[in-house]
């Protein structure tokens, strides 16, 4: 059994379009209900992507067919119908990456902050050792200058 020869990706692919045609279908029948109820919305709304999509696909057939009116309204219901789709797609997958996006960097700054803890508890170790040689270092000055002093008094005086 071949399993690498399975075209997943053109089986994602044909599942997504099924979706999209299945939840677009919906959509474009309440815009077509809308168009037939306002001529303002299928005036303005429905008629001009349409109008555009048709002029697109004429100009590249090269073929000049005037379709009715109630064909073009409907071309214009299910081109908005998979923009909404389309749309709706697209914000659920930006909204998807922005969520990832701050789940990353929350645990970023999470592992930031545990490390500034870790610093935090090494630089106090160190200015705690600092400390101790401080004194450390106060102590043998004062034992050198009293060394000193008694080195002093009991060496002959200088010969000139």
């Amino acid at each position: 059994m071949v399993v690498g020869a399975f075209p997943i990706a053109k089986l994602v692919y044909l599942a997504a379009e099924q979706a999209v045609e299945w939840l677009s279908k919906p959509v474009a029948n309440v815009i077509k209900d809308a168009a037939r109820r306002s001529d303002f919305f299928k005036t303005y709304v429905c008629m001009p992507p349409a109008q555009a999509y048709r002029w697109v696909e004429t100009s590249f057939t090269k073929t000049k067919t005037n379709p009715p009116n109630e064909e073009v309204v409907e071309l214009g219901a299910k081109l908005l119908g998979e923009t909404v789709i389309f749309l709706v797609g697209g914000g659920c997958v930006v909204l998807e990456y922005n969520r990832q996006a701050a789940n990353s960097r929350c645990k970023e700054c999470l592992k930031l902050e545990e490390e500034l803890k870790l610093l935090n508890g090494m630089l106090a170790g160190l200015q705690a050792r600092i400390g101790e040689l401080a004194v450390t270092t106060e102590t043998l000055y004062a034992r050198l200058t009293e060394v000193n002093g008694i080195l002093q008094s009991k060496s002959p005086p200088p010969k000139k």
